[in-house]
């Protein structure tokens, strides 16, 4: 891993008063968070901060400039803006961006649903069949319709049970 340069350093020191900022880096750049959530890059020599629906319309009164990214061809807007040019060099004037950021940040992972922990993979079952309110009932097969060369099988009687016999006699055989 890279080793912060001199402007991660300085933009660290600078938001010393929000709290324990952590820098990483990532993607060419650096991602800066707080309580574990991403509020800020620097990248190619400048700093940005999340922006919200929220913070959006402050940072753009302030003409602060969107982070754009070319990818295949296409730009890409971030919801990263520059801080104001005034508040960039000055700690007293930059907190309150950055906590604008850390506040948008929060509530971007807010609307998030939570990732759950891969599970382990139970042996599959087959689903039990229910009956469905959408699905209509399947339709009855007609019967099938006797075919003009067979003809239809003729009933046999039943068969008349022989009435109960009475006990044989043993016969006896002469010797």
């Amino acid at each position: 891993m890279p080793r912060p340069d001199s402007l991660v350093e300085y933009t660290l020191e600078l938001l010393e008063p929000l709290g324990p900022v952590q820098a990483r880096y990532m993607f060419g750049g650096w991602g800066l968070s707080f309580a574990g959530r991403m509020f800020g890059l620097i990248i190619q020599g400048q700093l940005y901060l999340k922006v919200d629906d929220v913070t959006r319309p402050a940072f753009e009164a302030e003409g602060c400039r969107p982070f754009i990214y070319e990818s295949k061809g296409t730009s890409h807007q971030m919801n990263y803006f520059t801080p104001p040019a005034d508040a960039e060099d000055n700690g007293r004037m930059l907190l309150p961006w950055a906590r604008r950021a850390v506040d948008a940040a929060n509530r971007s992972a807010q609307k998030k649903p939570a990732k759950k922990p891969a599970a382990k993979k139970a042996p599959a079952k087959e689903p039990a069949a229910k009956p469905s309110a959408t699905k209509k009932p399947a339709a009855k097969k007609a019967p099938a319709k006797p075919s003009a060369t067979k003809k239809p099988a003729a009933k046999k009687p039943a068969a008349k049970k022989a009435p109960a016999k009475a006990k044989a006699k043993p016969r006896v055989r002469p010797s």
